[in-house]
This record gives structure tokens, C-alpha cells and sequence, in this order.
């Protein structure tokens, strides 16, 4: 079957490399791509994307070779009825290596038509690393690759306060586009760049605090055969998202000239705070998300939909939602009630299989950045730790044990935190009182939380007690106990 290429697509286009974007997994390409596409094609944008793999392994061969293209399947429920379709995303004009191809990515800094940055990099890649330096060849850090990129732009703009960058992460951090902002500043200290670039990359460049919303399960391995079928070509980079849609951007008003996606009806909000926005996002849909991996995952569930279709899974997400996470937000809770109330039938999509193997990416971080916050601020409430999310953090423990029954689970997450598990679980000597050990060293690790968790009244008792039931019984009988 023929592949798909600019050969194969019809009425393929080119436009002017606008935005570079760091980052060639399913979210950008199912979310900011298929944006950029409506653009293009219903607000006279004019403008492609490049695509930097800034990880040794990643997809820009792929995307080479389909000369950009993909097809994205939206499949969700629209009010109230079932709707699925599908189109071919001509905004990429090409994929960049870093590491292969440094000499192309840093000649791009140089052209006049780039004007965003585009990044999702985890909430692990907004990260200073003092090891990068300015002549390497890529640096290891993503933000060092951005500096020297906007170094490069800054030298060959001789200083042009016209030539700065729009720039707009979308990492599930809490002033996501401040906080990259600080790690350049840090590297132009340790580098000792000249003060006239840093005044440019205050002066000249906007970075925007963002948040993004849309399940995007990526590659649909399971339904594949069917959709080339359907397609009458094969596509590697195939993506499947859900319907719904939301990019909050924290920015001037006059972005929304020049990113004008609201003006085609998309649900894209150009604010003066977003801060609303991303609380209710965070702490309800990505919390649910990162706290019932581990404990769907270790019942014998793959997907989240079978999650919240399957009765005691679905009681103890609806549970953890309603009474832990909710009550500690500081918004008006019919909104939140309602917020909560769609998350769950978008978790619940019929057409999207969104596996828990590919939502434990990272895993301890997500945790760190979505469920900890909600577990803090419970216990400065209520003077007691929440069951369900202490719950959640126990299933952490034994998933991070790397096997499920007989089966092996893959763990990616950052080195140190591997071997930190690693080294516990290979230490266990199957005793109750050995997994209260693991209990308290994963609470007071240090440089996972940057605090002890062991100083939460209760709480070093609590994951003591679910981990040894987890252990112990298995997770179908262990969940019982906390319902």
C-alpha cells in the first residue's frame, strides 16, 4: 500500500517555517499542529512548523519521509452524540535532529520568518543543567538547546529587538513559560554571555504561561489495520484525539492578531491569568490521570476508558475527584462539579484507547507536580492525609517495582528515580516491615520531593498500610478497603 507523502495528499501546500516547535510526540502533532493547520487554512496564518527532535530517539525520519504529513482521527462525544473524523495535517514542513543535524538547527535561528517556539517537553524538560555549555554540539538540556538557539538569533539579528521570538510552552508546569524564561537567564550567568543578550531576551522576547487540554492517546496500534483500510494508505505517524480542545495562553492582547485561532471558533483563550483555567485542569483531569495509573493499571486495566467503565475503578476516580481533590480548590464548586462531570465522559470516550503504559511516562514527576499539591493543601485543611491519593501514591510504589504478575513493565522515568526504586525493591526481604521501609525512604526522598513527606502526620502510616495490602492481596482486593 502506498505511503503517505506530498505525492499521495491532495491539495498538499507549503508556507513560510514560522513556528519551531521542540517536541515530535502525539500531543503537539494531534493538538498545536492540527491548530496550526486550521489556521492556515481558515485565517490566512501562512505559516509551517519545524519540528526539533531534541532526544536521541524520536520521530523526525518518519516525519521526513511523509514529507510532514499525517493524518489525525478526532473521535469524541459532541453534544451528546458520537462524532469521528479525520483529516490530513499539512503544517509541518520538516523534522530537525539535534543531535544529527545541529549545524541546520542553528541555521534557522537566522531565518526572518520564524516568530513562535512551541515546546512539550514533560514537566521534566523545563530543567537547568549546569553540565550543558555553549559549544556543545547539541547541549544535553532542552532549554540549553533553546538558548543556544536564541544566542544564535540574537548574534546573527546583530541585537534586533524586532527579531525576538514568541514563545510558548506547553508543559504541565505551573508558570510554565516564566520558569523557561529563568532557566535562559541561568544560562546566559553560566555561560557568560554578554548582559546585552539577556536584556534581549527580556526586552525583545514574550514568553507566555500556558495550559493545554486534549486527550491525545497518539498512535492507534489496536485499530490500525482498520483505519489504513479506511485511509487506502499507510501512515506511521497516524494520531488519534479526542474532540474536545483548550489552550489557554497567558499573553498580550495583541497575540491574538497575530495567533488568531479564536477568531475561527477554536477553543484557544488569549487571558491576562490563566490561573483558573490551569488548577481546575491540573488537579482534576491530569491528578485523575497520574492517580488512578498505577491502581487501574495493577487490576488488570490497560485503558482509561475500561477505567471508568469498570465499577471499582470508576467509584474510586469519582471518589478521590469529589472528595479530595475539589473540596481544596478555591473556585465556585458548581464549576467544578460540572468540570469534573465532563472529565469523566471524556475519559470515557468509546473511540479512544488511552493506555496507562504511555500516561506513566515520567511518572514520579507527574505525581510531584499534580497529586502532591492536592495532598499539601488537604492536610492543611483537614489535619489528615487523603486516603485515596495516599492510596495512589502506595500503587506508585509497586508499579515502580517494575512487574505486574509475570509481566515486566517498561519504567521511563529519570535515572536517579529508577535506581532509587530499583535499589529499594532489589533490598525488599518480603516482610511487612520491609515495605514499611520502602514506604518511609520513598517519602523522604529527598530529591524527588524536595521535602520529607514522612513530616505529613499519618501519611507515612497510611502508605504503609495500603502498600503492604498491595503487596500482600493484589490490587482488586486492596482497592476494596479504601472505597
Amino acid at each position: 500500500m502506498k505511503q503517505l507523502n506530498r505525492n499521495v495528499a491532495e491539495n498538499y501546500k507549503t508556507y513560510p517555517e514560522k513556528v519551531l516547535q521542540f517536541g515530535t510526540g502525539n500531543f503537539l502533532r494531534g493538538f498545536t499542529d492540527w491548530i496550526i493547520d486550521r489556521m492556515n487554512k481558515e485565517a490566512d496564518f501562512n505559516g509551517s512548523v519545524v519540528i526539533v527532535q531534541s532526544t536521541k530517539n524520536g520521530k523526525v525520519d518518519k516525519i521526513n519521509d511523509q514529507d510532514g504529513l499525517y493524518t489525525l482521527f478526532l473521535q469524541g462525544i459532541v453534544d451528546g452524540s458520537p462524532v469521528k473524523e479525520h483529516q490530513v495535517i499539512n503544517s509541518v514542513s520538516r523534522g530537525l535532529n539535534a543531535y544529527s543535524q545541529f549545524d541546520e538547527y542553528l541555521a534557522l535561528a537566522a531565518s526572518p520568518d520564524l516568530r513562535f517556539v512551541v515546546s512539550n517537553t514533560t514537566e521534566a524538560g523545563i530543567a537547568f543543567d549546569e553540565s550543558d555549555r555553549l559549544d556543545d554540539r547539541p547541549q544535553k538540556s532542552f532549554i540549553g538547546k533553546l538558548t543556544a538557539f536564541l544566542y544564535q538569533r540574537y548574534s546573527a539579528f546583530k541585537g534586533d529587538k524586532s527579531k525576538g521570538l514568541i514563545i510558548i510552552p506547553c508543559e504541565l508546569i505551573d508558570q510554565n513559560g516564566q520558569k523557561m524564561k529563568e532557566v535562559i537567564l541561568q544560562y546566559v550567568k553560566l555561560w557568560e554571555l554578554e548582559e546585552a543578550f539577556a536584556d534581549w531576551i527580556l526586552e525583545s522576547n514574550t514568553f507566555c504561561n500556558t495550559l493545554v487540554d486534549r486527550i491525545v492517546p497518539g498512535y492507534p496500534r489496536d485499530t490500525i489495520d482498520q483505519k489504513t483500510q479506511e485511509l487506502g494508505y499507510q501512515d506511521d505517524l497516524l494520531v488519534v484525539g479526542e474532540q474536545y480542545h483548550l489552550w489557554a495562553i497567558e499573553g498580550p492582547e495583541w497575540l491574538k492578531e497575530e495567533f488568531p485561532a479564536e477568531k475561527i471558533g477554536l477553543n484557544v483563550k488569549v487571558v491576562d491569568d490563566i490561573t483558573p483555567y490551569r488548577t481546575s485542569k491540573v488537579r482534576i483531569l491530569n491528578g485523575a490521570h497520574t492517580a488512578m495509573t498505577p491502581v487501574a493499571y495493577l487490576f488488570g486495566i490497560d485503558t482509561v476508558s475500561e477505567a471508568v467503565t469498570t465499577p471499582d475503578t470508576k467509584q474510586f476516580i469519582e471518589e478521590l475527584i469529589a472528595a479530595e481533590v475539589i473540596p481544596v480548590l478555591d473556585m465556585p464548586k458548581d464549576e467544578l462539579k460540572l468540570f469534573a462531570k465532563d472529565v469523566i465522559d471524556r475519559f470515557a470516550n468509546p473511540f479512544i484507547h488511552h493506555y496507562f503504559t504511555s500516561i506513566a511516562l515520567n511518572a514520579m514527576t507527574k505525581f510531584k507536580t499534580r497529586n502532591l499539591p492536592t495532598l499539601l493543601e488537604y492536610v492543611d485543611q483537614y489535619g489528615e492525609a487523603p486516603k485515596k491519593i495516599a492510596f495512589s501514591l502506595s500503587a506508585w510504589i509497586v508499579f515502580y517495582k517494575g512487574k505486574r504478575g509475570e509481566e515486566n513493565i517498561e519504567l521511563v522515568d529519570d535515572e536517579h528515580i529508577l535506581q532509587f526504586f530499583k535499589g529499594q525493591w532489589d533490598q525488599y526481604d518480603g516482610t511487612e516491615a520491609g515495605l514499611q521501609k520502602i514506604a518511609a525512604a520513598v517519602l523522604g526522598y529527598m530529591k524527588l520531593w524536595d521535602q520529607d513527606l514522612n513530616s505529613i502526620p499519618l501519611l507515612a502510616e497510611l502508605v504503609s498500610e495500603y502498600l503492604i495490602k498491595i503487596e500482600k492481596l493484589g490490587m482488586k482486593q486492596a482497592i476494596k478497603d479504601v472505597l
